[in-house]
C-alpha cells in the first residue's frame, strides 16, 4: 500500500511540472507574440503618419509654386497690356498729331489762295 501511494504521489508531482512548465512556455510566447504584434502595429501607424506628412508637405510646395507661377504670369500678362496700351497711346497721338499738322496745312494754303 505504501508503494502504490507513494507511486501515484510521484505521478502526480511529475504530471503536475510537466504541465505547468509548458504552461509558462505558452503563455510568455503568447506574452512575446502579443507584445511584437503591438510594436509592429505602433511601427507601422508611426510610417503612416510621418508619409501622410510628407505628402501634405509635398501636397503644399506644389500649391505654393503653382500659386507662385501663376502670379508670375498675371503680372507679365499686365505689364504686357500696359505696355500694348503705351504703345497704342502713342500711335494714336502720332496719327492725331499728323492729322492735325495736315488739316492747318490746308486751311493755311486755303488762306493763302484767297
Amino acid at each position: 500500500m505504501k508503494k502504490l501511494f507513494l507511486s501515484t504521489a510521484l505521478l502526480l508531482v511529475l504530471g503536475l511540472s510537466f504541465t505547468s512548465c509548458r504552461d509558462e512556455k505558452k503563455a510568455e510566447s503568447v506574452e512575446e507574440a502579443i507584445e511584437n504584434a503591438g510594436d509592429a502595429v505602433e511601427e507601422a501607424a508611426d510610417n503612416a503618419v510621418e508619409a501622410t506628412e510628407d505628402a501634405i508637405e509635398d501636397a503644399g510646395d506644389a500649391i505654393e509654386d503653382a500659386a507662385d507661377a501663376a502670379g508670375e504670369a498675371v503680372d507679365n500678362t499686365v505689364d504686357a497690356a500696359g505696355e500694348a496700351i503705351d504703345d497704342a497711346t502713342k500711335t494714336a497721338g502720332d496719327a492725331v498729331n499728323k492729322v492735325t499738322d495736315a488739316v492747318k496745312e490746308e486751311a493755311n494754303k486755303l488762306k493763302t489762295d484767297h
